[in-house]
């Protein structure tokens, strides 16, 4: 392991503020990914499912 301690390996020398924050970052992006993909899935299924109860009573 190139690092001593938890403490080295969190600061990454002297590169972890970046490091970490791209981390992060890159975890926001996809969680709001796959939460709006979700949506999407979700209101398109009720639209679909309304519009052909809409057309089965016709």
């Amino acid at each position: 392991m190139a690092f001593n301690n938890l403490n080295d390996f969190l600061a990454m020398g002297a590169h972890g503020l970046y490091v970490w924050s791209v981390y992060g970052f890159s975890s926001l992006a996809l969680t709001w990914l796959i939460w709006d993909t979700l949506s999407t899935r979700r209101k398109t299924r009720d639209r679909l499912r309304k519009r052909f109860m809409r057309n089965q009573t016709l």
